[in-house]
């Protein structure tokens, strides 16, 4: 009942998100969303982490996909944790948020919602072996402000835990801007999450 709850919460937001999205905003660009304290208010009562993005594109590009990749001291274990693909029209908006759990449940969950042009679509994916997290720090973040869609694949977001007792920093804009020269960074963490798209002509 709790996850299909969150799921509703996301398939309205993203509803809400589309309808209000900006058509006069630079086109193939995708941006961070500045949420009000109502909808801050919303996704903080099922989420523990979010992200929202806004993208703009033009008629060249057709479908959107989204995944989680999943990374230990810096090697990838998992390239397709979960994955979402769907068609886009003109510009929507991606939602990925990490709800809320009891302490008996034992495996981290994932959502990821798309909506472009009044349609929407959601999956929940799950990390099953991930019983070390609640013992760690963690650090989250996404890219500052907005990025052009001239990568093939695109970070839009991460969740970085790590034990290391001396404290640890958030991944840099350049992360964001050059992952594959910057990939060396994830070694700083015990384990690292990267939410990741591809935008598709």
């Amino acid at each position: 009942m709790k996850r299909l709850f969150t799921k509703l919460i996301i398939v309205l937001f993203l509803f809400v998100l589309s309808a209000c999205n900006n058509s006069n905003s630079n086109s193939n660009t995708i941006s961070v969303v500045e949420l009000t304290d109502r909808e801050n208010t919303i996704l903080s009562t099922t989420s523990d982490k979010s992200f929202l993005f806004d993208f703009e594109i033009d008629g060249e590009y057709k479908e959107v996909s989204v995944w989680i990749e999943k990374y230990e001291a810096g090697e990838m274990v998992d390239d397709r944790l979960s994955e979402i693909t769907t068609q886009i029209n003109e510009s929507g908006s991606i939602i990925f948020s990490n709800p809320k759990t009891s302490n008996t449940e034992k495996q981290y969950t994932f959502n990821i919602g798309i909506g472009s042009n009044g349609s929407t679509g959601s999956i929940s994916g799950y990390d099953t072996n991930s019983n070390d997290l609640d013992n760690m720090a963690s650090v989250w973040g996404s890219f500052p402000e907005e990025l052009t869609l001239n990568q093939d694949e695109l970070v839009l977001a991460n969740i970085c835990y790590s034990n290391d007792e001396n404290g640890m920093s958030s991944l840099t804009t350049e992360f964001y801007e050059d992952p594959d020269s910057n990939i060396n960074k994830l070694k700083e963490y015990d384990v690292a999450y990267l939410l990741k798209a591809e935008f598709i002509k």
